[in-house]
């Protein structure tokens, strides 16, 4: 099979992972996968992918009709549709604002920092959508908007460098290398925010990537 229809496949499949934080909900989500998804080898590796039957299955309903642009049939939701039953309108007390404003005046772009921003029980409490949530409860405010951006920005680097770190461990196969083609934009974003060794990292992904057989 080829390698871009493949690529596509676990792009669509990380977009349907986190449609549930996702501005505009499943009437964006829907509109990019279909964008996407219009070759049948992509439909393909996607049903080869972990979970991605489920996401193949929404797909063809969506192309069919049976499910409208803005919705999905509630047995295909990912995760099984635990993440979808986040409360993401709750509100913060002025308590619990005041709290989190405290905790970003002191904010430090480490993980020890961003490990006591995420304890917070403020912001624990919308669970996988704390980023946009909280986001929401601050709006008004663009001091603290642009700490929690970094917050955010700082939380994605991490992520990521722990992604490159176990990749560049481990003896790659043809989907880990799938993944870095796919996530290559990100890491080329985030891990030069941690200096030469990001670059490094960096370096080391795009060997392996373009060192395995097409």
């Amino acid at each position: 099979m080829q390698e871009q229809p493949r690529v596509i496949a676990q792009r669509l499949l990380n977009l349907y992972r986190q449609a549930h934080v996702i501005n505009g909900g499943w009437a964006a989500v829907n509109k990019a996968l279909i964008a996407e998804s219009d070759d049948t080898q992509v439909i393909e590796a996607l049903r080869k992918l972990p979970t991605g039957q489920r996401l193949a299955t929404h797909l063809e309903n969506l192309k069919t009709g049976k499910t409208p642009m803005n919705t999905i049939d509630p047995d295909l939701l990912p995760y099984g549709g635990l993440l979808a039953t986040q409360d993401t309108a709750t509100a913060l007390t002025q308590n619990e604002i005041n709290e989190l404003k405290s905790a970003l005046a002191n904010f430090e772009a480490t993980p020890e920092g961003l490990k006591k921003i995420k304890r917070l029980d403020c912001v624990r409490k919308f669970g996988a959508d704390w980023a946009e949530s909280v986001k929401s409860a601050l709006a008004g405010d663009a001091n603290a908007l642009a700490i929690w951006e970094n917050v955010v920005r700082t939380s994605k680097a991490y992520q990521l460098w722990d992604s490159a770190k176990q990749l560049t461990a481990d003896t790659l196969t043809e989907r880990d290398r799938a993944q870095i083609q796919a996530d290559m934009p990100e890491f080329e974003t985030y891990l030069p925010m941690f200096g030469d060794a990001g670059n490094e990292l960096l370096n080391k992904l795009r060997t392996f990537m373009s060192s395995m057989p097409k």
